[in-house]
């Protein structure tokens, strides 16, 4: 395993619900290592999907295959349910229409695993308490040059997916790398979640 995996706890969370053999399409992929591991430990197919051109060499030099592309735009270059999964990790919270593109996630996929960190994270409620907005490390930007725009909490989420008919198939909570099971929402920092259509 390379750093970058022992960085991103949630890579193994979603390998552990990718079948071996599957399909998969990243999107957001950065420089492709969700992708590299899930080829290594899942032997998944699949693309990346990426808009960064200096992201896309990155993808390019770790052996993943990679389309350039807008997910504002929308996933119309795909037909409906062209992958196994489709993942979309630590992004979802710097998409500008979060519902169009999990409703996309859920047309190209036949499944859907997202992640993001959770606002609800009592130090993130501590550091608003104090007057600022929170900085961690699943939140490492300044208000002033942060990509976030919709951030939001486990419960939140679970209400978004909820009202949508979205099915939550499994959930996971991180902090640190391990799992948290009381109080997820006050005590988790990252959430992990596999979803598909039908509530």
């Amino acid at each position: 395993m390379n750093g970058t995996v022992a960085q991103r706890p949630d890579f193994a969370a979603i390998a552990g619900w990718v079948r071996m053999g599957s399909s998969v399409l990243d999107l957001g992929c950065g420089d492709g290592s969700l992708l590299r591991y899930l080829q290594d430990s899942r032997r998944v197919t699949g693309y990346g999907m990426e808009i960064d051109d200096d992201s896309i060499l990155a993808c390019v030099k770790n052996g993943v295959n990679v389309i350039q592309g807008d997910l504002e735009r929308g996933l119309s270059g795909f037909e409906d349910r062209s992958f196994d999964y489709v993942v979309l990790s630590q992004t979802l919270q710097a998409m500008k229409n979060s519902e169009r593109v999990m409703k996309e996630m859920l047309r190209v996929g036949r499944e859907g695993i997202v992640t993001f960190p959770n606002f609800g994270y009592w130090k993130n409620r501590l550091q608003i308490a104090a007057g600022h907005m929170p900085v961690s490390d699943n939140l490492p930007y300044q208000w002033f040059d942060t990509p976030n725009v919709h951030l939001c909490t486990i419960a939140d989420f679970e209400r978004f997916c909820r009202e949508r008919s979205i099915r939550i198939v499994e959930r996971k909570v991180l902090t640190r790398g391990r799992t948290v099971g009381w109080w997820p929402n006050l005590l988790g920092a990252l959430a992990v979640y596999h979803f598909g259509n039908g509530g």
